[in-house]
């Protein structure tokens, strides 16, 4: 009965905003609410879901959100987002911007969370395929699943950590494993991109022609210096990764200052105060609230409210306890290597945190693994990375990184679902495959 709620759950929010345009923000308030009281969640316990979903959402990726634009914003209307696509055309070329996308968001995703990443890298992309002359949807959805990739597989990324940690694998073969399997599904979730999502089209920047681009090429700064609050905040994330465990519990001032600095909020503040930078010459119009600041903060607000919708959703599956439910009723099957991916997608598509999933379903996974077989090393290990591949299956309504991806990339629910939400089931059931192939040579 619990997963058949959160079935008609689901598919209310696609009629909702597919059939009858109802805002994406009330859609998934509306029906989080409603499948609490269904599932029998006491009043108060709703009431607490909701904050807290909302609060911890926002809390944890609003002021990102909001920097993110400002970056954004400066980029696009000084011509800097234009110049460093073009210097990136030349690079990879018109008909590669989709595996460029998904590679570098590949490499991003490993120490700056995903949504941060988009959120940075989402000018680029807008340009890239404005400049290329293609859909937005190619390189939006290959840049999303590149960050679920490594955002769900690779190390040092909390959830591979926190699961490699439960079952007692070696973080170095998890690493050895999950970096060739997570690349070679996320190639497969590159030509779904390219061959498949291209073909819907949306417009990178429908407010803007072409004309218009050449104009502010015309007095844009140059492509270095556009990709300076860009890759500042990406660098200082980076730092604060590499030396995080080095600072805990330590005065060093140096560690210290870098802790600070690659804080995802201090490092997109400064990213966006280097933007400032990026206008020919700088006046207050630019910030006020008629200005290039106040259309940036409007245009974010749709984003932040559904994004935290999207929180309140994922927060009442989570405190409704469907991924302890999931979890009992799958560990009474034994599939060898394909139980821990089964449980870790249902888990993740039941809640939508990729997290929650790595680290419920290491916790289920804990007392069976002798039973199963799972002694080696290699083993041990190729568990922790079917259980990360499990967790990328599927980002839908209850994920805040679907709103982000879709709500950023301009697609509707329903085309995100189509595009987006297909691409993560590819990705995951593709590494899955992959890891089924090792597990037959090793086993």
């Amino acid at each position: 009965m619990t997963v058949i709620l959160l079935l008609l759950s689901v598919a209310l929010i696609i009629i909702l905003t597919a059939r009858f345009q109802v805002h994406p923000f009330l859609a998934l308030f509306l029906v989080a609410v409603f499948y609490g009281l269904l599932i029998g969640m006491p009043l108060d316990a709703i009431i607490l879901s909701v904050n807290q979903g909302f609060g911890n959402t926002l809390g944890s990726i609003g002021l990102i959100i909001v920097f993110g634009v400002i970056i954004g914003a400066f980029l696009e209307k000084s011509g800097g987002a234009y110049a460093l696509a073009e210097k990136a055309l030349q690079v990879v070329g018109k008909k590669r911007v989709s595996a460029a996308m998904g590679f570098i968001g590949y490499i991003v995703s490993i120490p700056v969370y995903a949504d941060s990443g988009f959120i940075l890298l989402s000018p680029l992309n807008r340009s890239l395929a404005k400049k290329a002359g293609i859909s937005l949807a190619g390189p939006a959805v290959a840049l999303g699943l590149g960050l679920t990739a490594t955002h769900t597989m690779v190390p040092p990324t909390p959830g591979p950590i926190a699961a490699a940690g439960i079952l007692g694998a070696d973080l170095g073969l998890v690493m050895l494993l999950a970096v060739p399997i997570s690349a070679l599904a996320l190639i497969v979730g590159v030509v779904f991109a390219t061959k498949y999502a291209a073909k819907t089209w949306i417009d990178p920047n429908p407010d803007i022609s072409e004309k218009e681009i050449q104009n502010r090429l015309d007095d844009a700064p140059g492509a270095f210096k556009s990709s300076i609050p860009v890759f500042v905040p990406i660098i200082l994330i980076v730092l604060k990764s590499i030396t995080a465990n080095d600072a805990i519990g330590m005065h060093i001032p140096f560690l210290e200052i870098i802790f600070f600095l690659g804080e995802p909020i201090v490092a997109l503040c400064i990213g966006a105060i280097l933007s400032l930078s990026l206008p020919k010459k700088l006046n207050a119009k630019m910030l006020s609230s008629d200005g290039w600041v106040g259309n940036a903060l409007r245009d974010a607000a749709s984003v932040l409210l559904i994004t935290g919708a999207g929180g309140i959703f994922g927060r009442i599956l989570q405190d409704s306890g469907i991924a302890t439910t999931l979890g009992e009723t799958l560990a009474e099957i034994d599939i060898s290597i394909w139980l821990p991916f089964l449980l870790a997608a249902a888990i993740k598509s039941a809640q939508g945190s990729s997290t929650v999933a790595l680290i419920t379903t290491a916790s289920i996974m804990l007392p069976m693994m002798t039973t199963l077989g799972f002694d080696s090393e290699l083993e041990k290990a190729l568990v922790v990375v079917a259980i990360g591949s499990g967790s990328a299956v599927v980002s839908h309504a209850n994920d805040s990184f679907f709103w982000v991806v879709s709500q950023m990339s301009g697609m509707k629910v329903k085309t995100g679902y189509r595009l987006y939400t297909t691409g993560t089931f590819i990705l995951g059931t593709s590494a899955a495959f992959f890891i089924y192939l090792i597990y037959l040579i090793v086993a």
